[in-house]
């Protein structure tokens, strides 16, 4: 049978009844032509020549301005879309500084070893056809000894990550001297992955690279690239703290693009339960990958990506069962050999399918994708339109379809189609001056270079820090400065991606004579992808975990032909520990302030593949993880709620179902990522909280530091308490979020209240209050009286 062209197989698409009375939207994106320019007259002819041979005989339009700021001095922020040639924008200028200045030096930062390995390759291809001496390194936790010291002394080019800048490059700047007193140019990579608690810290890296230069007598200037969010400059500038040009109009030519938002049929209307996203995306990869057409599908987890990637090459190894790469998965925790030779698969075309988390949305060189799946919305605009770009380059046509799934921010999306083309990305986020953050770093930067009376570092008093340091003994004042004076090595003592730096490694057992590491967990991930009982799913294979061994940090699994996979269940407890403010609405006390939050994985359900029907279920016995973070809460009095003609279990279940929805729209409103915020139920003092057990929603006690489930039906308890709902932030410390949503609370409620209303489903649904099965069916009925109450007192 002849294979379609991406063209014939979209035409054929747009004529197929059953996909378009479910596609919300089919948007045609033009080609664009592009806008160029010729290189000034100070770029080299040999490095002219090195261009032209790889195809760049003229600059687009904004790689020539950019090219101009940054010879001219200007810290600049580059905002184009992906493969629009941002690479150029700093290769340029930092290849003709190093032939006209040999001992000029540049730092690369990028934000995972493999963009990092990535972007060198390109750089020293580029320099290879040069035939210049010019040396360029990567510099990462992988990088032998011998190696380290070469680089130090050699290195024009130091490509590197943040995580390494903070902890192995700035803390030995001594043996960086060379480095630093020619220092030239930062380049600040995938500028928008900085946000939230890593960005806070690595804004405060910045402050103290800032220092450390200023201390040699270098100012270098800051290359900074960034995909569309709303707020570039302002991003910019907050992590630089200095003026930054700002480049947005791209000169690039775009292929044309079909984008297709694709609400998957209801499959049983009372309950209003679609079907999954994973069914027509497997069916669509499917067919677009049999007609030769190169396909990334993205998915919202590892478990989704291990799942669909099962399924996808269950398929194609009918047809290919020597190819084991024709179609493959690729997610963090895969270990690098296996990568490198996967994103090379792909610029071959050797692999035809990849299912991927968003690891490989950042601009990792993967070739010219012909088609993207989206299934699943990734949680923000600008990682929709980064995902969206990785298929399609520069010419021809491309395509891309968001799938959605069953919760109110996809089908909000769903509903309001316009609303997702014409909205301004997401705003960047930061806040540098977290207390515990701003801390960390202070005494990071005392530990490189003593600190003087008068020297500023952050928004917030320093001598304030300095002298409480001193009083802790950290820090030893003498006359105007201030010495670094413990024995321990202070950036070691923070990780800048707020989750412990460990990782788990997963050892293969199934050759009982040689045993082998088969991938990295990291030590969050660990607790519920490799518990004891669980089925770790690798490449689509399938490994029994036989035992966690936390102390040793090694996951022993080993080979195993299930017919399910596993998902672990765990319960959230919160307990509020200070009160920022407060103000009553109606009947209800609302505050934000500081909360401990205490995570426990407590079981797993099995789940059978292609029916996702449940085997039943298992135990799990780990230790609990605690996080202190700020949160908005609002506690509602039980007399009031004693008022509602309802069961206290299905008061319980309205409060639940509550608590989903303003999760989802806090999203909307902060136009955050759904994981930068939770929610829990329970109360004030965290001595009660509310979780769903295997049978339905159960009310648990804290009894001497155990949870122990409520006796009695469930729900009889509420005389017990004082329902409160938390909505809080997912990192240590908080970033802000729960103090926006608290000024926004009346708002938030309204919003609510009109979702539900206008939902078309008769009891509640995952667009609205939640699936029926999990928050019951009068959930929808009692969410509004209960959102009446809170507001005007009275239902």
């Amino acid at each position: 049978m002849a294979k379609l062209t991406l063209d014939e197989w979209i035409a054929r698409l747009k004529k197929n009844k059953s996909f378009n009375a479910n596609a919300a939207a089919v948007v045609e994106i033009p080609a664009r032509p592009g806008d160029w320019e010729d290189y000034p007259s100070w770029v080299s002819p040999r490095l002219r020549e090195a261009l032209a041979g790889r195809g760049m005989e003229r600059l687009y339009k904004h790689q020539a301005q950019a090219v101009r700021f940054i010879r001219g001095g200007r810290d600049v922020v580059l905002v184009t879309p992906t493969a629009s040639g941002k690479t150029l924008c700093y290769n340029l200028p930092v290849l003709q500084s190093i032939l006209d200045e040999p001992e000029t030096r540049a730092l690369y930062l990028f934000p995972t070893k493999a963009l990092a390995q990535d972007q060198m390759h390109e750089a020293h291809g580029l320099i290879t056809d040069l035939q210049a001496d010019i040396k360029t390194f990567t510099y990462d936790g992988d990088t032998p000894d011998d190696a380290r010291r070469a680089i130090r002394r050699q290195g024009h080019i130091v490509v590197t990550n943040p995580d390494m800048l903070h902890a192995g490059i700035l803390p030995h700047h001594t043996k960086w001297q060379k480095l630093f007193v020619n220092l030239k140019y930062v380049v600040i990579d995938e500028l928008h992955i900085y946000r939230g608690i890593f960005g806070s810290h690595f804004a405060n890296v910045i402050r103290r690279l800032v220092r450390i230069c200023r201390f040699y007598g270098a100012n270098p200037v800051f290359i900074c690239c960034s995909a569309t969010v709303a707020n570039p400059r302002e991003h910019a500038e907050k992590i630089l703290e200095r003026p930054v040009a700002l480049l947005d109009k791209s000169g690039a030519p775009a292929a044309a693009k079909t984008f297709v938002l694709y609400n998957p049929p209801i499959v049983n209307r009372e309950l209003g339960i679609r079907q999954s996203a994973m069914t027509p995306a497997r069916k669509i990869a499917s067919d677009l990958i049999d007609n030769n057409i190169q396909t990334i599908v993205f998915a919202t987890s590892r478990l989704n990506v291990e799942v669909l990637t099962k399924y996808l090459k269950d398929k194609f190894n009918k047809t290919k069962p020597t190819d084991d790469h024709f179609v493959t998965g690729y997610r963090g925790g895969y270990l690098p050999n296996l990568r490198r030779e996967i994103e090379s698969g792909l610029r071959t075309r050797e692999v035809m399918g990849v299912i991927s988390t968003n690891a490989l949305e950042l601009g990792i060189d993967i070739g010219n994708l012909e088609a993207c799946i989206m299934a699943g919305y990734p949680g923000s605009i600008a990682s929709t339109w980064q995902q969206a770009g990785r298929a399609g380059r520069r010419t021809g046509r491309s395509l891309a379809i968001l799938i959605a799934r069953s919760n109110p921010l996809d089908q909000f999306l769903m509903e309001n189609p316009d609303y997702f083309f014409a909205l301004s990305p997401e705003h960047c986020r930061i806040n540098p001056d977290n207390l515990l953050i701003l801390l960390h770093h202070i005494k990071s930067a005392a530990f490189e270079l003593p600190f003087e009376k008068g020297e500023k570092f952050g928004g917030e008093n320093l001598e304030e820090f300095l002298q409480y340091l001193e009083e802790k003994g950290v820090l030893h004042q003498s006359d105007d400065r201030w010495h670094w004076a413990a024995e321990s090595y202070p950036a070691d003592e923070v990780s800048l991606r707020a989750i412990n730096p460990e990782n788990v490694v997963v050892v293969d057992t199934t050759d009982t004579a040689n045993h082998k590491v088969i991938a990295e967990v990291d030590w969050d991930s660990a607790f519920t992808a490799v518990h004891d009982e669980a089925i770790y799913m690798l490449a689509s294979e399938q490994y029994h975990v036989d035992k966690l061994d936390l102390e040793r940090k090694k996951a022993y699994v080993r080979r195993v032909d299930a017919d399910y996979y596993t998902d672990a269940m765990t319960y959230t407890n919160v307990r509020v520990i200070d009160s920022f403010d407060h103000h009553r609405t109606g009947g209800a006390i609302v505050e934000h302030g500081e909360v401990q939050v205490v995570r426990k994985v407590v079981g797993y359900k099995k789940i059978k593949f292609y029916t996702s029907e449940n085997l039943g279920y298992g135990d799990v016995n780990l230790p609990e993880k605690d996080m202190h973070t700020t949160s908005y809460w609002f506690t509602i009095p039980r007399d009031r709620l004693r008022g509602l003609d309802f069961t206290p279990a299905e008061i319980i279940d309205g409060l639940s179902a509550l608590a989903y929805t303003l999760q989802h729209l806090s999203a909307m409103f902060l136009m955050a990522d759904t994981h930068d915020i939770d929610r829990s139920l329970g109360d004030k003092s965290g001595e009660w909280f509310v979780s769903q057990g295997k049978t339905g929603r159960v009310i648990t006690s804290f009894s001497g530091g155990r949870p122990q489930a409520a006796s009695g039906s469930d729900g009889a308890r509420i005389d017990e308490f004082d329902p409160t709902i938390f909505i809080f932030d997912s990192y240590p410390g908080g970033i802000g979020f729960s103090e926006l949503l608290y000024r926004e609370h009346a708002n938030l409620l309204s919003a609510a209240r009109s979702l539900i209303e206008k939902c078309p489903c008769a009891f509640g649904c995952p667009s609205c209050v939640g699936p029926t099965l999990e928050v019951g069916k009068t959930a929808k009925e009692i969410v509004p009286k209960i959102i009446e109450l809170v507001l005007k007192g009275e239902a």
